[in-house]
């Protein structure tokens, strides 16, 4: 059994909540996971004193009951300068490297799982919305082609390869579908995403309906983690993930924050039959 703590858009700068961040902490110690993963967005807008503030959100949760767990991490749109244009063109990466990770693509290996981190935050092509290029798939498929077939495949990025179930106007990254059809050739078991700040469930199939006698890949959003950012049914609200993985299926169960409770809180849990 691989338990996975997930969550995205932590969002340090005026939208960060840090009371609500203080509980992904307990909930990470209560939890026990195997591998924690935040998928971008650490800051609002990449400035220094933001990414002290992750630096330091990350090194909490590394220490205690938690120490020698990995944390994936990957970064969003919102950690590249938006406005300091010169930054934006010449090392939009410079503070996230700095602070967070030198590596924007990673391969973190646990008991039982292989996690692949793409980063999909394009500055010079995208201002929201981002992308995967050729060579990071072939940097995914060089890491799964010396992957066991026992372990699990995970991809962790963070723009969306599926629409949200409710409808809303936020745009899928470029080139989905064929993003999915290359991560089933490579037989990726699990994509964790974030960037919509709302949770939900869906898989490749709902995305690619042509190409249903294809082996289906699941794909699990966490909403906003600790940021006043939550949009649509999630507005006001912050929720993550904790998924229970074993060769049979895949158990996703959603976690919100309530504040009368002070911690997050489990909700109806989600059990996907892994083809």
């Amino acid at each position: 059994m691989l338990t996975v703590l997930h969550g995205s858009d932590v969002h340090f700068g005026r939208p960060h909540r840090p009371v609500v961040a203080g509980g992904f902490v307990e909930l990470a110690r209560r939890v026990a996971p195997d591998v924690i993963v935040l998928a971008g967005d650490f800051t609002q807008r990449a400035r220094v004193s933001e990414f002290e503030q992750a630096r330091a959100f990350l090194r909490e949760l590394q220490t205690g009951p938690l120490e020698g767990v990995p944390v994936v991490v990957t970064p969003g749109n919102h950690d590249v300068p938006l406005f300091r244009i010169h930054e934006r063109m010449l090392n939009p990466f410079r503070n996230y490297r700095a602070f967070i990770s030198k590596d924007l693509d990673t391969v973190t290996r646990v008991d039982g799982g292989v996690l692949v981190a793409l980063n999909s935050a394009d500055p010079h092509r995208g201002i929201v919305n981002g992308r995967i290029t050729d060579r990071q798939l072939e940097f995914l498929a060089r890491i799964f082609q010396e992957t066991s077939g026992e372990n699990v495949r995970i991809v962790v990025v963070h723009h969306n390869f599926a629409p949200p179930p409710d409808g809303g106007p936020d745009a899928v990254i470029p080139r989905n579908g064929t993003l999915l059809d290359r991560f089933q050739d490579v037989g990726v078991d699990l994509i964790l995403s974030g960037h919509l700040h709302r949770g939900f469930v869906t898989s490749s199939a709902a995305v690619r309906p042509d190409c249903r006698d294809r082996r289906t890949i699941p794909i699990v959003h966490s909403g906003t983690a600790s940021s006043g950012r939550g949009r649509a049914g999630e507005k006001g609200e912050n929720s993550v993930n904790v998924l229970k993985i074993d060769e049979q299926a895949i158990e996703v169960v959603p976690h919100w924050f309530q504040t009368e409770a002070s911690g997050f809180v489990a909700r109806e849990n989600i059990r996907i039959s892994r083809s």
